[in-house]
């Protein structure tokens, strides 16, 4: 009998053990930098929204954020770095419509899954896409645009960050509801592109208002057309693309906060709780709207409910189009 006493004593001590360890964990947390890898390279969008977002993560969480950048294979060789690395709140992911809507749909082997692999913590942002032309592009307007593609089919050329990338998903959906031809040029991420469009060499470029909404405002792109349901207060100069003649072009990116899957749930309610209100700061608010971005700081549980729709939104897209990689 005492030997039955004993060990169910130690059995309960145990349990209690086990069940204290998570939230005595979670109040420690962080006692060391945290990485945050980012699936592109340096000096675009998705880069300059992690570096913000991290340097508020860092003063409310008391440690660095460090900010790892690991392009490659349509944002696959960062993601799934992420996907792999220990679930202890050490390592987040800068997750984005590519790595978690457009490259699960795009390849035949992922190497991570977006839903079973991640713990979502939030939506950062959205971005919406906008439509911008070179110095050597004669058209004005949207419509103009559409016209002159029509005219010269195959002529008219459009630059992405790569094959696979939002803006060539952006705009392979473009010429499917225009009916125009325009040839995709790929580059090795998106500030090159951006910078082949200013320079002349491409004309087109479906990019995001953060990433291209600078050199619109110093005069180096001008935008003809925004995807958003109303007029940017960044860029209000800007038709949205509805206005512009093209109702329904619904193609934007959005920024998104993620952990590996299995991360403790006190830790993911710590990380959100840290997020949100970064995001409700009103000189963070003002920063993202330069950036042409707006704010969301979603919960966990809807996050997850708006990865399922973008996958089968843009399983949707990727088939209808027939889009491949070139």
């Amino acid at each position: 009998m005492k030997a039955k006493f004993v060990a169910s004593v130690l059995a309960l001590a145990a349990l209690t053990a086990a069940l204290i360890a998570p939230a005595a964990w979670a109040q420690t947390y962080p006692n060391k930098p945290i990485k945050l890898i980012v699936p592109y390279p340096p000096g675009g969008g998705n880069d300059t929204f992690a570096r913000l977002i991290g340097s508020k993560l860092s003063e409310r969480l008391g440690q660095p954020i460090v900010v790892e950048n690991r392009p490659g294979a349509g944002t696959m060789i960062g993601t799934e770095a992420a996907a792999k690395s220990p679930a202890d709140g050490y390592t987040l992911l800068l997750g984005s419509i590519a790595t978690h809507a457009i490259s699960p749909n795009l390849y035949g082997k992922v190497p991570y899954d977006p839903i079973k692999d991640f713990a979502p913590i939030t939506v950062l942002g959205v971005a919406p896409t906008v439509a911008v032309v070179g110095p050597t592009v004669t058209a004005k307007t949207l419509a103009e645009l559409i016209a002159q593609a029509k005219s010269q089919p195959g002529k008219l050329t459009y630059a992405s960050g790569g094959s696979g990338t939002p803006p060539h998903i952006s705009g392979e959906v473009f010429k499917s509801m225009t009916g125009t031809d325009l040839l995709h040029v790929p580059f090795k991420g998106g500030a090159p592109a951006l910078v082949a469009v200013m320079g002349g060499q491409v004309d087109v470029m479906f990019d995001t208002a953060a990433s291209a909404s600078p050199h619109i405002k110093g005069g180096k792109l001008r935008a003809l057309a925004l995807a958003a349901p109303q007029r940017s207060s960044d860029l209000p100069e800007v038709p949205t693309f509805s206005e512009a003649g093209l109702a329904g072009y619904e193609v934007n990116s959005w920024y998104a906060l993620l952990a590996p899957a299995g991360t403790p749930p006190e830790i993911i309610a710590r990380l959100h709780r840290e997020t949100t209100a970064a995001l409700r700061e009103p000189d963070m608010i003002a920063r993202l709207k330069t950036l042409g971005a707006d704010p969301v700081g979603n919960t966990p549980e809807e996050f997850a409910t708006f990865i399922r729709a973008e996958l089968a939104k843009y399983s949707k897209v990727i088939r209808e189009g027939k889009i491949k990689v070139e």
